[in-house]
This record gives C-alpha cells, sequence and structure tokens, in this order.
C-alpha cells in the first residue's frame, strides 16, 4: 500500500461541493494527489458519490437518495447548496471519477458509504465497479474503506485483490481482532485515537495508520511525530500535501 500522505477530504474539503467532479478538479489545482469520497447505490445499481444516507444536505432534491434511479439522481444540482459558483454541478459517478483521476494519474479512497441495510450488497457493488474500472491501472489501485464491518466483507468477497481499511470512530470491542479477520491493511480512525500505544498495535498487526479529518495544525504536526502514514483534510488551503 503505496499511497501519498496528504488525502483531500471529499475531494477538495470545504472549498468546493463535497463528492463532485468540482471538487476534484479544486484538489487537483492545490497539488493534492489522493482523495477520500463516499460511494453508495442508486436504486438501480449505479455506483455513486454522496456522504448522507438522504438527499437534502447536498443537493436540491428529496429523500433516501438510495431509492432513486441514477436518471433522477443525475439531473440534480449537486452544487449550488455550496456557492452560487458551483450552481448545477451534478451529483458524479464512481466511473466519471475514475476515469478523471487516471487521466491525472491520482489515487482515490472510496469509502463505501451504505444506504441502510445495504452494506454487503453495497460493499460487493463498489468493490467490482472499482475492479473493472481499474483492472487496466493497477498503479493507481483504489483504497477501500468503511465504518461498517458489513460493507468491508463484501467488498472483500466480490474484489479481495483490492486494499481495504477499516475506519474508526472509537475502538469498540474487537477493533483490531476485526480489522485482521477482514483482511484489511490499515486503520483509519478519528485523529482523536492515535496515540503511541495504538499505533503500535496496529503496526504489530501489520497494518499502515490513516487518520480523518484532521483541520488544525496542531493536530498534524502530533500526528506526524506520531509516524502516522496518511492524513485526511479539509484544509488544502493550509496544508500543502508534501510527503
Amino acid at each position: 500500500m503505496k499511497y501519498p500522505r496528504w488525502i483531500a477530504h471529499r475531494g477538495a474539503g470545504k472549498l468546493a461541493p463535497e463528492n463532485t467532479l468540482a471538487a476534484f478538479r479544486l484538489g487537483a489545482r492545490h497539488g493534492y494527489r489522493m482523495y477520500e469520497c463516499d460511494a453508495k447505490l442508486s436504486a438501480d445499481g449505479v455506483v455513486f458519490l454522496l456522504h448522507d444516507a438522504t438527499l437534502e444536505r447536498t443537493t436540491n432534491g428529496q429523500g433516501v437518495a438510495g431509492n432513486l434511479a441514477w436518471s433522477d439522481l443525475s439531473r440534480l444540482d449537486a452544487g449550488g447548496w455550496h456557492s452560487r459558483a458551483f450552481a448545477g454541478e451534478p451529483l458524479a459517478t464512481l466511473e466519471a471519477v475514475a476515469r478523471h483521476c487516471q487521466a491525472q494519474g491520482h489515487w482515490l479512497n472510496i469509502e463505501i458509504k451504505p444506504t441502510p441495510g445495504m452494506e454487503a450488497q453495497t460493499g460487493r457493488a463498489v468493490a467490482l465497479e472499482a475492479a473493472r474500472l481499474w483492472a487496466n491501472d493497477p498503479e493507481h489501485t483504489p483504497f477501500l474503506t468503511s465504518f461498517q464491518p458489513e460493507a468491508l466483507q463484501g467488498a472483500r468477497d466480490a474484489a479481495p485483490d483490492l486494499p481495504r481499511g477499516l475506519l474508526l470512530d472509537t475502538l469498540w470491542d474487537g477493533w483490531l481482532q476485526a480489522a485482521g479477520q477482514l483482511g484489511c491493511v490499515a486503520l483509519v480512525c478519528n485523529h482523536a485515537l492515535w496515540d503511541a500505544a495504538t499505533v503500535a498495535q496496529a503496526r504489530d498487526a501489520g497494518l499502515k495508520t490513516l487518520a480523518y479529518t484532521v483541520n488544525d495544525d496542531w493536530a498534524v504536526q502530533r500526528l506526524l511525530a506520531l509516524g502516522l502514514d496518511g492524513i485526511i483534510t479539509d484544509r488544502l488551503d493550509l496544508f500543502a500535501p508534501i510527503d
């Protein structure tokens, strides 16, 4: 697992509408070469980018996104909520983002973000689509992550060769064992969870260490001192992506 240390959260942090192609283009202009994004399934099985289960916060749509077909989702405005400059920006498919990243020679961290109740199915679908899209570009193989063990198990069953990471907001009972059972290569933790002890546990288990969402200089300095392998940030305006 050889990825850039600095990862732009949802494409460009908060500088552009999250998870849109506009965000990835802006992230690239800030010098970033790896991006985090959120992927889920439309009702007709298209893998597209959206963080929330519902549409209200980041589009002009309503209701559960996964209940709509891509033909309906593709007509929504996913940029106007952010600012007038991005009004009319559409939702992005994983395929469109893959083509953009491949054209730039960049990397992608795909968080599997299932509609509730669709964990295993979404994990399988995202992994299969990622394996297809990057089949001819193994140098830039994407990194799949999820908070949901079921989603990671689905991804492992569908495309076992794609690297996976377990996302953690708390250190729940059995977290380290679960990462091993899921065949993960990394842990991606809320940055406050990392200290010398947790880093040592992860490294002893052969796991890489990444942190989200790191937006303050003091937090970056602390994590760099711990030797973390990856830092996911919204602050593309503050941190230059120097490995």
